[in-house]
């Protein structure tokens, strides 16, 4: 089942909003909340963009980077995700 595209746009738009109140409020270089909503930026646009695909074989001309400038899929999201509370585990 897929999701309805205002739904995911709907979900884009809070996802964006809520980093720019994390990113205003940032507690240091390496806050965790501004991370967590970095990575829901990229869960929101992703589902947006499948959707959009789904319902109207369309995209978006924007791509995913990751930190070493190439852009990024899933299975890199998921490795980034793994790689910061990793590095979070060995600053406690």
């Amino acid at each position: 089942m897929s999701i309805d595209p205002r739904a995911a746009l709907s979900a884009l738009t809070t996802a964006l909003e809520e980093h720019l109140v994390a990113a205003s409020a940032r507690r240091g270089e390496e806050d965790p909340i501004v991370e967590a909503t970095f990575l829901g930026i990229i869960d929101a646009f992703e589902a947006y963009e499948e959707a959009l695909f789904d319902a109207f074989d369309e995209v978006t001309p924007l791509v995913i980077y990751g930190e070493d400038g190439e852009d990024i899929d899933e299975d890199d999201e998921d490795e980034i995700e793994s790689d910061e509370e990793s590095e979070a585990a060995n600053e406690q």
